[in-house]
């Protein structure tokens, strides 16, 4: 800041140049007062004319350094006036187009007069990323992110007693909060809005010791299924495939995570214990089971630090779980498609389900899952695939039979990016975002998927009813997705969904008039589009 003097020559305490001045005049102005007789009532009259110029000198360096004191308590006053009419520190408003925040220049630290600095400001970012507010020091970080995904699914060739319906629906809105509490606490909060009814997906808190160390305590991904380690907004299909069935969705417990020391993310690792979980379920916020489960995964990338390695985007692992249930049926997998614990095609009904002849079925004893997955990318080319079992013991509490039921599926996904841009498990930021004026179309995905999930034969003695449900699912996908930019695309696939077994309908017994029997009658052609913005 520049300051302004009244004597632009003053320096120190000293005397300026008009100082001096004053005071070689002083004897013409001395001699000039004792004329008129004019000497101020400190001067000595009775003196000579000598002590009487002596004491007016003195006299005019106390008012000339009085002078120079206000005129300094002036121009303190008047640099505080100028400090306080500037425009104050407000948040930086940081507004990114790429994705990417940055720090603005009005961020950094100026130089100020006397060689001080100005401290850093508390930033608001507003980007591709989503909006995010930090304090000056970083250590406070609040962000806000949102997912809004509107589906369409049209069924053909569906018999006239299936129930899947033709239409629209709102499959996720998610407004989505995180954020960072002193350093090194984070946080997460993600309800949704969409299909089929409000629920909590994610709410956690995680404290960041290490990046070898890391403790997570909420609901939050478990460490089992690569396909639902993905994120729901850069999925290729609009629904998982059958290999996803046998995971749960999401896990509340106590877990650890971290890099092992072999280079940043070259190897990662995850263990916790969970409330156990059904498979394809959403855990309640509540206890269902009184044992609790184990959990954990390994996953190497080798080469992620090697740029000129054509290995560089190979990743692989495996993850699993166990636990031991005590004659529970809500650790059975999810009902959603049905009315029973069963499993799901890609076009979300139920095809599968657990529901005997007589009695009822629940899980009693050991249930462990295993999971072996990888993913490899090459340039504008990408594959994922993976293998789960899961091991479920089951009682049938009317007959009393028992049996370790294992059933097993897999999938192999592949994509190709027509457009050229580096294909990747996360998101895909096009090399040009869309612009019609700019003669500019954002990038295009062709995806394809195979898949499968079989049920173990022993499940048709006494805990599923064989003329119903099938034993086995077969699924084929193809599909073309848009990416405008990295925010929003559409996405537009055609599901093929076989079946092995059931599928009986008896007119006369309404009770085989819906699924699973329905769904398993016929093959399943589904067609799925989808708008998505995320940020």
């Amino acid at each position: 800041m520049t300051q302004r003097h009244l004597f632009p020559h003053k320096s120190g305490g000293g005397l300026s140049a008009p100082g001096f001045g004053l005071i070689r005049l002083a004897p013409l102005v001395a001699a000039g007062l004792l004329f008129e007789g004019r000497l101020p009532a400190q001067t000595n009259t009775n003196s000579d004319p000598i002590t009487a110029l002596r004491q007016l000198v003195e006299l005019q360096n106390r008012q000339i350094q009085d002078l120079g004191e206000k005129v300094r308590q002036l121009e303190e006053r008047e640099a505080r006036r100028e400090d306080a009419s500037a425009e104050p520190h407000l948040p930086a408003i940081i507004i990114d187009t790429n994705g990417v925040p940055e720090s603005p220049a009005a961020a950094a630290p100026i130089e100020l007069a006397g060689g001080t600095t100005n401290p850093p400001s508390p930033e608001v970012s507003i980007g591709a990323v989503g909006f995010t507010a930090r304090s000056a020091d970083t250590n406070f970080v609040i962000a806000l992110h949102g997912l809004v995904q509107v589906d369409s699914r049209s069924f053909f060739k569906d018999s006239p007693y299936s129930q899947a319906n033709n239409g629209f629906l709102l499959r996720r809105a998610r407004p989505i909060l995180s954020g960072t509490v002193d350093r090194d606490f984070d946080f997460l909060i993600t309800p949704d809005f969409g299909v089929p009814s409000v629920q909590l997906y994610d709410a956690s808190v995680t404290y960041r010791f290490r990046p070898w160390l890391r403790f997570c305590a909420g609901k939050f991904k478990g460490p089992v299924d690569l396909e639902d380690l993905q994120y729901d907004t850069t999925v290729p299909f609009n629904e998982h495939s059958l290999a996803a069935d046998l995971a749960p969705i999401r896990n509340l417990g106590f877990q650890m995570s971290g890099d092992i020391p072999m280079g940043p993310g070259i190897a990662s690792w995850t263990a916790g214990i969970y409330n156990g979980v059904g498979d394809g379920v959403l855990p309640s916020n509540e206890v269902i089971n009184n044992n609790l489960e184990f959990g954990g995964r390994l996953f190497l990338q080798p080469f992620k630090n090697d740029p000129a390695s054509p290995l560089q985007g190979l990743g692989f692992g495996a993850g699993g779980s166990y636990s031991d249930v005590v004659s529970n049926a809500a650790v059975l997998p999810s009902t959603i498609g049905g009315t029973q614990p069963g499993y799901l095609t890609t076009g979300q009904q139920q095809f599968f389900a657990y529901n005997p002849l007589y009695g009822t079925v629940v899980a009693n004893g050991a249930h462990w899952r295993f999971s072996p997955q990888g993913y490899y990318y090459i340039g504008p080319f990408g594959l994922e695939g993976e293998y789960v079992i899961s091991d479920q013991s089951v009682l049938n509490n009317v007959t009393m039979r028992q049996a370790a039921l294992n059933n097993s599926a897999w999938q192999i996904s592949g994509e190709w990016m027509l457009t050229g841009e580096p294909a990747s498990f996360n998101a895909i930021t096009p090399a040009h975002s869309f612009d019609p004026h700019a003669g500019q179309w954002g990038a295009w995905q062709l995806v394809a998927r195979y898949s499968q999930l079989n049920m173990d034969k022993n499940v048709f003695n006494g805990f599923s009813d064989g003329t119903t449900s099938a034993g086995d699912a077969y699924a084929w996908s193809a599909g073309i997705n848009w990416w405008l930019n990295r925010n929003v695309r559409i996405l537009t696939s055609f599901s093929q969904t076989t079946f092995q077994g059931g599928g009986g309908i008896n007119l006369g017994v309404p009770s085989t008039q819906a699924p699973p029997a329905t769904v398993a009658h016929q093959n399943e052609y589904v067609l799925f589009t989808r708008i998505q913005i995320a940020f």
